[in-house]
């Protein structure tokens, strides 16, 4: 199931750039909380919990239980994180959206692939990964850690597409043609034709073609 994690919030009642750059300053990160049936509201947290909080976890299908103030934490789901264009670690604004037991809810679980295919393990062939996350709706509480796709069977030119797979709880919301990985035949190392060759010292030879005008010279 999908891993939950603690984040303390304080209520907020300044609004505007200016406002939110100076919270920036001072180590506080401006957030909102939203979701159905509630209106949206404005709440501050601690830039470096925040960071510490994101580290090793996946934001698109991680329950955070949020307390602002002393109220009863509310579960949310982790919607937006705006950066710094330059500096990443910067967090410029989050968002969070509140759940509910009751009603399914659209994340984004990681794929992650089991098994070695048949193609890599008897042909060398290479296993190469094109989709990393599938889109699920699913009740928070059965929302999947990750998303397991076994590709033991797999030959060489053989792939695997969302329409191959199931999850054991709620529906896949991806498209079903889109391809999620492919075993390809190893690639031969190319030899480039006319490149310095070299000599038993370990220097490059350079081959110079002689010219008809330096033989009738001799």
């Amino acid at each position: 199931m999908a891993q939950t994690v603690s984040l303390r919030a304080q209520s907020r009642a300044t609004k505007g750039k200016g406002a939110a750059r100076s919270l920036r300053r001072a180590g506080v990160v401006p957030a909102v909380i939203y979701g159905q049936g509630r209106e949206p509201e404005s709440v501050q947290v601690d830039a470096p919990s925040l960071g510490r909080l994101l580290q090793g976890i996946s934001t698109g299908s991680t329950i955070v239980d949020v307390t602002v103030d002393d109220r009863q934490p509310v579960k949310a789901l982790i919607r937006e994180i705006q950066r710094h264009p330059l500096r990443a670690e910067n967090i410029l604004h989050l968002d969070l959206y509140e759940v509910r037991a009751d009603q399914p809810v659209s994340v984004e679980v990681a794929i992650h692939l089991t098994g070695t295919a048949e193609g890599v393990r008897n042909h060398g062939g290479v296993l190469d990964q094109v989709l990393y996350t599938l889109s699920l709706r699913v009740l928070p509480a059965e929302i999947p850690a990750s998303v397991d796709v076994d590709v033991t069977n797999l030959g060489i030119g053989q792939s695997l597409h969302v329409s191959d797979i199931s999850v054991p709880t709620g529906e896949i919301e991806s498209d079903a043609s889109q391809t999620i990985c492919v075993v390809q035949a190893a690639r031969a190392e190319e030899t480039v034709v006319g490149a310095p060759t070299e000599t038993p010292s370990g220097e490059p030879e350079l081959i110079r073609k002689p010219k008809a005008e330096d033989e009738a010279a001799e």
